[in-house]
């Protein structure tokens, strides 16, 4: 019972901080307050969520957030005023939203590794 509700909590914070990502992508960009309320709910969400099988998923979807977010939208720009910044925007609060999930799941893949004879 407790691990459901737990499980609960932490399908709530990916949701939460999904649509949150989304939103304040397009018209939050460089918020401070955002990108902190982003890792707390990954906190949660990489420690009630992401179990044993998901931990190589987690890590390989934050790694390619990461490199994602490298490539620069800026030039959409010259097709619709605000569109590139607004899509690097959103996947730079994805990324930031994945990466205390991920580092939860690294932590876990090491102990993982380290309990096996």
């Amino acid at each position: 019972m407790k691990k459901m509700y737990l499980q609960r909590i932490g399908l709530a914070a990916a949701i939460l901080g999904l649509l949150l990502a989304f939103f304040a992508g397009i018209f939050l960009r460089s918020n401070g307050i955002v990108i902190l309320i982003l890792m707390i709910l990954g906190i949660l969400y990489g420690a009630f969520n992401v179990s044993s099988k998901e931990i190589m998923l987690v890590l390989v979807a934050a790694i390619a957030l990461i490199v994602i977010g490298t490539a620069g939208f800026e030039p959409l720009n010259d097709i619709f005023s605000g569109f590139g910044d607004a899509l690097n925007g959103i996947i730079n609060y994805f990324a930031r939203l994945a990466a205390p999930a991920a580092a939860i799941a690294a932590v876990r893949a090491l102990i993982d590794v380290a309990k096996t004879p």
